[in-house]
């Protein structure tokens, strides 16, 4: 029995006042580092104005050497955010002082962002303190070991102690304000002007009526594609060389509402492109091929209201089939 009992574990201590551990909460477990860490402040680990995102990319920025690329891009490639959210991470870093961007002018004229980077916000470089200038210093003597000195020459008698005082510190030079960097705007592509709109060659009124009365149809059988007057007077002459050329009213429809985007914001400049670049050529042989006659009148395509089929006729109405089952019904 009084045998001790190697593999028993031994009890363990009880924990001494000041150090117990909580019941509930966070614990902390910490580990001396030797190096590779970053110092953070709890101003900005705890800040309460500042997203879970901006702290940690003020985080990761602080990490980085000197010199490292912190583009948006370059982020949102590192990190699974999106450029949205890494932007939006930044400018809530420059609001709080964090972080600074400009876009200053290389003497060879690049144009270059530069991002300067704080640890405490709206700290400049510019306003540490400047090293304190050394003062001289009187040497003292070194006690005397009691063994025999080897023999040297004689020194020269050291000079009478003065009582002046050290001469005061040279005042110091309060560094001048740096110029602010100059913002120079990116420059911007020219704007590219859209082709213009398809002329007929020869607009009569029926044909202006016929494709006035094509677009302002569309939103029957396309709710998004409702244009309003001015629209419809702007489209007309594109409208109106697709009938020139000899295109079927239901093929135009097709070609115009067809594949719609959702959601469709501008309706008239989806038409306006469609008309422009859907345009189909002339056909072969046809008589809009020959130069335009005078004294010659075009006669209109129009849709028939009860087989919808395509018939030439001055004024819209029935083809001459669906008058002609009208009248034997009369």
């Amino acid at each position: 029995m009084d045998t001790q009992q190697i593999t028993a574990p031994p009890c363990a201590s009880s924990p001494a006042s000041g150090d117990a551990t909580p019941s509930s909460g966070v614990i902390h477990i910490n580990f001396r580092h030797a190096g590779g860490f970053t110092v953070i402040g709890n101003h900005l680990a705890q800040h309460r104005g500042l997203s879970l995102t901006a702290i940690g990319l003020a985080l990761h920025i602080q990490s980085l050497p000197a010199g490292a690329k912190i583009g948006i891009k370059r982020l949102a490639e590192r990190f699974p955010e999106s450029e949205t959210r890494v932007a939006a991470a930044l400018r809530e870093l420059e609001a709080a002082g964090y972080l600074h961007r400009s876009r200053v002018r290389l003497p060879d004229g690049r144009i270059v962002t530069r991002t300067v980077s704080y640890n405490q916000p709206s700290t400049d470089a510019s306003t540490t303190a400047a090293p304190q200038p050394r003062t001289r210093r009187t040497k003292t003597a070194a006690p005397r070991s009691t063994a025999q000195p080897p023999p040297r020459e004689p020194a020269a008698e050291p000079l009478p102690a003065t009582s002046e005082a050290p001469p005061p510190p040279a005042p110091q030079r309060t560094p001048e304000p740096r110029p602010a960097p100059v913002f120079v705007p990116a420059p911007t592509a020219p704007r590219t002007l859209p082709p213009p709109l398809p002329q007929s060659r020869e607009l009569t009124p029926e044909l202006h009526r016929a494709a006035a009365a094509l677009l302002a149809d569309l939103r029957r059988h396309a709710p998004q594609l409702v244009l309003s007057e001015n629209d419809i007077h702007t489209l007309t002459p594109g409208a109106a060389t697709w009938l020139e050329r000899g295109t079927r009213p239901d093929t135009i429809r097709h070609a115009l509402t067809n594949d719609l985007p959702v959601p469709l914001k501008h309706p008239a400049k989806l038409l306006r492109h469609r008309i422009t670049t859907l345009l189909p050529p002339p056909l072969p042989g046809a008589k809009d091929l020959a130069p335009a006659r005078p004294g010659v009148t075009v006669i209109p395509l129009q849709n028939c209201d009860g087989c919808d089929r395509a018939f030439r006729s001055r004024h819209p109405g029935h083809c001459g089939d669906c008058r002609t089952e009208l009248h034997t019904a009369a």
